[in-house]
């Protein structure tokens, strides 16, 4: 099993996350078509996926290679220890076979900083400035990229840096050198991702470069990087912002990426963005991730919905119930309001209102189709319930053929939109 989880190189990939486990064989589907494209992660599952939907390490990994196994692929596969925060984290993954680290240090990262004024900035970098080694190296420099890009490190950047990222730098040194540690020790291939997204605020150029050149210096073996991009990156929802200014944002940081690296630029909340796949491809020259995940859980529902209507009802009431809760760790705006109660729609409008993918009705007037952000925020809550989490299941290994068409559907609409861009 183990051997089968490879390193992915700075080939264009595509991250299929399962919170369930039996999803693999409708990924596999999807990629049939493009194995010369891209390669796929097929086992991806965060240290909080895991603990929300009650699954172990080594049952994600068995269960992906087991149906890789099964379907005959023969190709390079990954697998994603996904948001890795502490060694026990890097331990457990490690022990399951993984050979893809997506660390996560926003534990580290002050949220507030990017607001801070310079009298602010000098006196909180004051209480950092001891473990922050590489400040006087960039201050008031300039660097000048091959495409004519200039960033400049002017004293209230490196500042702002400092105190936004400079422990959240030590701390992914410190994991990266312990996953190269314990990996060696098990004899597994590995590479590194870091995960500097979940931020209020984009990631400045000056930020990325500043950052990613600090962890290769290191020796953290860096194969991609997932900046806080412009626009809004929503769950279960397309891209919101502008896709021209978008492309040129892309492209500055793929080219900061060339440079130092390279590395690939990696786009996490990826599902469902179809709209800028094109965009990604084309300013990263190829050189990119992907990475979805509750993408394919919805997909899940659409089985229970078209196969048990009666437990989709009552999987939306609930969902409805735990959304306010549940949203708090998720860059979400819809409200329950958004979308009709159980008692207001037929089964066909329930499922339109809450699976189908999120469309701009006119630029600028908003979205339609928003229930299907409370289900995405509330699959663990689903997934832990006695009852509801073995309905889903059941459904799924009932008719497998459905949840495997279904998947394939929807994910060959996500690979055709990123190879447009090739």
């Amino acid at each position: 099993m183990k051997e089968k989880c490879k390193t992915l190189g700075l080939h264009p990939s595509f991250g299929f996350g399962d919170r369930i486990g039996l999803a693999t064989p409708g990924h596999i589907a999807a990629m049939a078509g493009y194995k010369d494209t891209f390669h796929p992660i097929f086992a991806q599952q965060s240290i909080r996926e895991m603990a929300r939907t009650n699954r172990r390490a080594d049952a994600v990994m068995q269960e992906a290679m087991d149906a890789v196994a099964q379907a005959g692929w023969d190709r390079v596969v990954g697998a994603d220890a996904d948001h890795l925060k502490t060694c026990a984290d890097v331990d457990l993954m490690v022990a399951a076979g993984f050979s893809f680290y997506t660390v996560d240090p926003s534990d580290y990262v002050d949220p507030k900083a990017d607001g801070y004024n310079l009298e602010i900035l000098k006196e909180k970098y004051s209480r950092v400035s001891s473990s922050v080694g590489w400040f006087d190296e960039y201050l008031n420099q300039t660097v000048e990229l091959n495409n004519g890009l200039t960033i400049e490190f002017t004293q209230e950047v490196c500042l702002r840096t400092a105190v936004k990222y400079g422990l959240a730098i030590n701390h992914v040194i410190e994991i990266g050198r312990y996953i190269q540690k314990v990996s060696n020790e098990a004899g597994q291939d590995f590479e590194i991702e870091l995960s500097v997204d979940e931020t209020e605020e984009p990631t400045t150029y000056a930020e990325h470069y500043i950052f990613a050149q600090q962890c290769l210096r290191a020796g953290v073996k860096l194969v991609s990087l997932a900046p806080r991009f412009i626009g809004e990156f929503e769950k279960g929802v397309d891209y919101k912002g502008n896709i021209t200014e978008l492309e040129a944002s892309l492209e500055a940081h793929a080219e900061i990426a060339s440079t130092l690296g390279p590395y690939k630029i990696s786009l996490h909340s990826g599902s469902d963005k179809l709209s800028i796949y094109g965009a990604l491809a084309r300013a990263t020259k190829g050189c990119f991730h992907v990475k979805t995940a509750g993408t394919s859980y919805l997909e899940a529902l659409r089985v229970v919905a078209r196969h048990d209507p009666t437990a989709f009802r009552r999987i939306i009431a609930f969902s409805r119930d735990h959304y306010d809760n549940d949203k708090a760790t998720y860059h979400v705006s819809a409200t329950l309001a958004d979308a009709p109660t159980v008692d207001k729609a037929s089964d066909l409008e329930l499922e339109r209102e809450y699976l189908e993918l999120w469309r701009e009705v006119e630029p600028g007037k908003g979205f339609t189709k928003l229930g299907r952000q409370i289900l995405h925020c509330t699959f663990g809550s689903v997934l832990r319930d006695p009852e509801l989490g073995g309905i889903v299941r059941s459904n799924l290994e009932k008719y497998p053929e459905t949840y495997k068409e279904i998947l394939k559907e929807h994910f060959i609409k996500h690979l055709e939109a990123l190879s447009s861009g090739l």
